[in-house]
């Protein structure tokens, strides 16, 4: 047999190599999909994070750009907080504390973050937290700061009446664009056709809507100086503003310098700018700590990943469980069909053996098993087969004799009885023997060991057969040194190597001799009959200790015996813990070996395993 199945190749592994692979899958897929999940609210969490704090900077910036300073400014502050969730503190750049959305004791500068979240400037604005509007921040300048551009009540008041007419006109038949009424910082009332400001044209008296009030007018007259004044210092030309606050050059004496006249402008609206709008502050925005619970968010998206994750682990489960438990079953199912055919009388029903695993053991060990049984089988109809040869012989004999005894053709005298008496020893013979080997094969085959010496045994052997020798001229030997003993039953032991002798007298023609030997070999005691006969062909000597077998290939029983002696022999060697064992030359001779071991079982009276 075999040693152990690699255990790459064994199913144990398999099915561990099966679990792991889905265990694998499923853990991937977990691991996948809270990856996916945090990654999405981590993002929604970043993205409101920057929404929170755009808004927070922009209205900030608002209110700077519409007041002179940030007195008033907590309420702003307090609705931001409760509308974010965040903690806002506001300071001046010395880091003097202006407000705090906070209630109890208000932010020192040592509780405040080193670093400020923004730097909330009306003059500077930071691009990418103010949201674009009607205006430019090329000059970084908050669009809602329009200082003294911002009309009285009256100028916005007639206006709006300007607008709502001009508005209700464009609004006519036939009109496809659509119109809107919008409101600038400083209160002007704008109308865009179609998403687009109108700025020009005479169609519904526009122009009494764009005429510059005495509000922006005095206004842009005092921006005007401040930027010439500006550019005179520089010694560069003077420019001219026009209404949405660009230059152009007001003389023919020469175009000033853009990047001049552009610095200008910018410097010039700061300082006009400056008594309307509050001063720089740093902007605090802390938010609370929280958890992330938009991964817990049974959202639609978040429904359908999940149970399309679900939805792929048991497929991949149920595709690699199939898969395996298909290529599993094929060798058990094979298996089940090879054995409903022997079942059915197919004694040549075997598999195919596929691997090294298991199953391919298993389908090894069935093949070993079917041969065997029909051998078995092939062997149990020649037993029935030889005891009904050797049985008719003897049996023919008896009718034949008798019925001659009967129809008066042979008179009953002695040698009538003599010969029915031989035929029936014989039969008695046969029947022992077969009770032998059936009690052998049952496990029922009882020995009785004692201490015994072999060559006492031996002699005692030779002794008894020797009548038998000398009627077919044969020479008896006996070669066995003193001393050597061993446990075995005297009675089967004398059994054993009488059938030895007997087989070979039989198979040893008239001047032969025949040796019986025995000698100690480490812890065994072997005995040997060896003969000077015509020997055994080697195709047959693995067969001698067969039952039934004779050199003889017409099984004649001219030689007697019944072919049942050797393979008592050799149950009987197996009932002692031996073996039996033959060798031959053709032409030669042949050599019968018992080997015994020299101490039996203690329990005398026990059959042997």
């Amino acid at each position: 047999m075999r040693g152990d199945i690699p255990l790459r190749r064994s199913l144990r592994s398999r099915l561990l190599m099966l679990s792991a692979l889905v265990s694998l899958c499923s853990i991937a897929a977990t691991a996948w999909l809270v990856v996916s999940l945090t990654a999405v609210a981590i993002g929604r969490e970043r993205g409101r994070a920057l929404n929170d704090d755009a808004r927070i900077y922009d209205t900030l910036v608002g209110f700077a750009a519409t007041h002179p300073d940030w007195s008033g400014v907590g309420p702003t502050i307090r609705a931001l907080s409760a509308r974010t969730g965040r903690r806002i503190t506001l300071t001046d750049v010395d880091r003097r504390l202006l407000a705090d959305s906070a209630k109890g004791s208000p932010r020192t500068a040592r509780s405040l973050p080193s670093t400020a979240s923004a730097t909330v400037d009306a003059f500077a604005v930071d691009p990418a937290l103010a949201p674009r509007r009607n205006g430019t921040l090329s000059d970084r300048i908050d669009p809602r700061a329009v200082g003294p551009f911002r009309l009285t009540g009256q100028e916005r008041a007639r206006l709006e009446t300007e607008a709502s007419r001009v508005a209700r006109c464009f609004r006519g038949p036939g009109q496809i664009l659509s119109v809107e009424v919008v409101q600038k910082p400083n209160g002007r009332p704008e109308i865009e056709l179609g998403g687009h400001p109108l700025d020009t044209g005479d169609r519904c008296e526009v122009d009494r809507l764009l005429t510059r009030t005495a509000t922006e007018s005095r206004a842009l007259a005092q921006l005007g100086r401040l930027v010439n004044d500006c550019l005179a210092a520089r010694h560069a030309p003077t420019v001219q503003l026009t209404d949405d606050l660009t230059w152009i050059s007001a003389t023919a004496r020469g175009t000033p310098d853009p990047r001049a006249a552009e610095t200008c402008l910018a410097t010039a609206r700061r300082e006009q700018l400056d008594p309307y709008v509050a001063p720089p502050a740093l902007l605090f925005a802390t938010a609370p700590d929280r958890k992330i619970s938009t991964f817990f968010d049974l959202s639609g998206a978040n429904r359908m990943r999940i149970a399309g994750i679900t939805v792929s682990v048991l497929l991949i489960t149920l595709t690699v469980t199939y898969v395996a438990g298909t290529r599993m079953v094929r060798p058990l199912r094979a298996l089940t069909g090879a054995a409903k055919r022997m079942a059915d009388g197919d004694q040549s029903a075997r598999v195919e053996v596929t691997g090294d695993d298991e199953f391919g053991r298993l389908a090894t060990a069935f093949n070993l098993m079917a041969s065997r049984r029909q051998e078995l089988e092939q062997l149990r109809r020649a037993l029935v087969s030889d005891v009904a040869h050797e049985l008719r012989t003897p049996l023919s004999n008896v009718r034949g004799w008798l019925e001659a005894v009967e129809d008066g053709v042979v008179p009953a005298d002695e040698s009538v009885i003599s010969s029915l008496l031989e035929e029936a020893v014989l039969l008695q013979h046969i029947i022992d023997d077969l009770r032998d080997l059936s009690a052998a094969d049952a496990g029922a085959l009882t020995i009785h060991p004692e201490e015994i010496d072999a060559a006492a045994m031996l002699t005692q052997v030779a002794r008894a057969h020797q009548g038998n020798a000398g009627s077919t001229g044969v020479e008896l030997r006996v070669r066995a040194p003193e001393g050597a003993r061993l446990h075995a039953d005297p009675v089967r032991l004398r059994q054993a190597i009488g059938n030895l002798v007997s087989n070979a007298i039989r198979h040893t023609p008239a001047g032969g001799t025949v040796t019986l030997s025995a000698h100690r070999q480490g812890d065994e005691v072997v005995f040997g009959v060896e003969d000077t006969g015509s020997g055994i062909d080697a195709e047959d000597l693995p067969k001698v200790f067969d039952r039934f077998w004779r050199a003889e290939k017409s099984r004649s029983r001219s030689g007697g015996g019944s072919g049942l002696g050797l393979s008592i022999v050799r149950k009987l060697a197996e009932a002692h813990g031996g073996s039996a064992h033959a060798s031959s030359t053709l032409g030669r001779g042949s050599l019968f070996a018992l080997r015994l071991p020299a101490r039996g079982p203690d329990d005398t009276s026990r059959p042997p395993a």
